[in-house]
């Protein structure tokens, strides 16, 4: 009896530990941190998984931290993009709210220039026939922030953002249209 009690005590552990095992694995793998150190910022989901935009937060911390609390409350960095290319003569960040019944995008642009720009931020939702949120003019700091919030967060994500900058002569020096979410 004492043989057959031991055995089946064996075996439960030995199906245990292959039933539980996997979840206890995926709970131990380590997810990307989520927030920007030496700030208050946090990264949405997506956010933390883009290298660029962990790079480019972590490095310029102080534009981070500003252009979030312009967003406002509840907001996660989603992407940071700089613009045109490495020269950066703006930064585009976005930041997306994502809580029950509140879904929100909002994108702020960064002038990165010594001097003022005629610049334009344009968030559009991904919904037919709504306004776009637009803010245009001649800006020392940032375009924005712009924002749209929705109850449906199909009309947040995938939402198009226009980042436009002109230098003096009036020429197109940062003319960048994306997703304001990474989205596929």
């Amino acid at each position: 009896m004492r043989k057959l009690i031991r055995s089946a005590a064996v075996g439960m552990s030995l199906a245990a530990s292959v039933l539980f095992a996997p979840q206890a694995i995926a709970q131990d793998a380590h997810a990307p941190e989520q927030h920007i150190a030496g700030t208050d910022v946090q990264l949405s989901p997506d956010g933390a998984l883009d290298a660029q935009t962990r790079t480019i937060a972590e490095a310029n911390t102080a534009a981070v931290s500003a252009t979030a609390t312009l967003c406002g409350t509840g907001y996660e960095l989603e992407f940071a993009e700089q613009l045109p290319d490495s020269r950066r003569y703006g930064t585009l960040f976005t930041y997306v709210k994502s809580s029950v019944g509140a879904y929100g995008v909002c994108a702020v642009f960064d002038n990165n220039t010594t001097s003022a720009k005629h610049m334009k931020l344009k968030l559009c939702p991904n919904k037919a026939g709504a306004a776009c949120p637009t803010d245009e003019g001649t800006y020392s700091q940032y375009a924005g922030p712009v924002k749209y919030e929705s109850s449906n967060s199909l009309y947040v994500m995938c939402s198009p953002v226009t980042a436009i900058m002109w230098d003096a002569n009036g020429t197109a020096i940062i003319d960048r249209v994306r997703s304001a979410t990474l989205c596929d």
